[in-house]
This record gives C-alpha cells, sequence and structure tokens, in this order.
C-alpha cells in the first residue's frame, strides 16, 4: 500500500513539474509578434520589452490588466483589454491581430506555471507557430500561480474546447 501511495505522489509531482515548470525557452529565435499575457506585469512586461527591444520580434503585443504600461503608444506596439478578460479572451484577441496583420509566428511571454495552459489556449485559435517564453518570478509568487493553475487547466481540458 505504501509502495502505491508512493508512486502515485512521485507521478503527481512529475506531472506538476512538466505542467508548470519545464515548459518555455529561453532562447526564441524571431518571430512576427511579442505577446504579453496579463497578470504579473512587473515580470512579464519587462521581459516582452526586451525580446522587442533585443529585435526577436517587429511588433509587440500587450495584454492589459489595470496599469498601463509607459511602452503602450509607441510604434509597433499594441496594448489590448481582452474580453472575456481571461487567458482564452487574449487568445482570441491576439488570433483577430494575428490575422489582421499576417502574422504567422508569435512568442508568448507568461509566467513559467501559466505557460502550458497558454500554449494550449493559443493553439485552439491561431494557427500561427508559438515559441513560449517564461518571465521571472519570485518563488511565492510562482508557487501561488501554480496552485491556482490548477483549477484553470481542468477547465480548460474538460468544460471548454473552443477558442
Amino acid at each position: 500500500m505504501r509502495l502505491v501511495a508512493l508512486a502515485v505522489v512521485a507521478a503527481l509531482g512529475a506531472l506538476a513539474a512538466w505542467t508548470f515548470y519545464f515548459v518555455g525557452t529561453s532562447h526564441p529565435t524571431h518571430a512576427d509578434a511579442i505577446v504579453v499575457l496579463s497578470g504579473d506585469a512587473q515580470h512579464r512586461v519587462p521581459t516582452g520589452v526586451r525580446l522587442f527591444d533585443d529585435h526577436v520580434a517587429p511588433n509587440l503585443v500587450v495584454s492589459l490588466y489595470d496599469k498601463t504600461p509607459s511602452v503602450c503608444g509607441h510604434a509597433h506596439v499594441i496594448c489590448f483589454h481582452a474580453h472575456p478578460f481571461d487567458t482564452r479572451g487574449e487568445a482570441e484577441q491576439t488570433a483577430r491581430f494575428a490575422r489582421a496583420h499576417h502574422w504567422t509566428s508569435l512568442i508568448i511571454v507568461s509566467s513559467r506555471y501559466h505557460l502550458r495552459r497558454a500554449h494550449l489556449l493559443f493553439t485552439r485559435c491561431t494557427s500561427a507557430k508559438l515559441q513560449l517564453v517564461p518571465a521571472p518570478s519570485s518563488f511565492v509568487g510562482y508557487v501561488r500561480g501554480a496552485v491556482l493553475e490548477i483549477p484553470k487547466w481542468i477547465y480548460a481540458l474538460t468544460l471548454t474546447r473552443r477558442c
């Protein structure tokens, strides 16, 4: 019985590590646009702006929650409020931008724990090639975010299949 419990715990730990940690790349190649998802703006926006300043992509798209970063209003920067305000809404709006601007490749910037679900939702909405870039986060923020991500994963996998 202990061996079974240990195996279940190990399997859940491996699944959690795969889902919330082992995702993303730190060295994206060129893309048509960088998309910064809302949430931890203090870490995500600077990561997206750094990539933009490094000319990894000629366009920067920033999903806003409340504060408007100073980068909004600059040339080749699109800032928007998603409707509905969730990752699916961000994916839907980004897909509209991609169609309108003929983008075929996107870099998604978010917290590491959020990237795999974001990838799932974005692939439902766009055929653009996606690269994932994790923004840094504090340990406490990471753990809190990963725990809050679990019900969102369940919802994305079971209750909604559309873009």
